[in-house]
């Protein structure tokens, strides 16, 4: 799952810094967690194409271009945008 969030991204956004950290283990029993893990993750982003954007919007952008993760494995993503 890490991989296929950091192909999408990087084919969608070409950020200039991105760092996805599976933190499925942290989360180990609680709701949507299920064994193997890949399901909570943490995207650390700055990507020019998302400047003028407003804060909601960008997470909008990133949350919509994994739609399709979400509905099977990914359940719970963070975003940290960086400056």
């Amino acid at each position: 799952m890490k991989n296929i969030i950091e192909q999408k991204i990087k084919a969608e956004f070409s950020p200039e810094i991105l760092e996805v950290i599976d933190e499925s283990d942290l989360h180990a029993g609680h709701s949507g967690w299920r064994e193997g893990g890949n399901t909570h993750f943490k995207v650390r982003i700055k990507a020019s194409v998302l400047d003028g954007k407003s804060p909601v919007a960008k997470h909008q952008a990133i949350m919509k271009l994994l739609k399709h993760e979400f509905s099977t494995t990914l359940h719970a993503l963070s975003i940290d945008l960086i400056k």
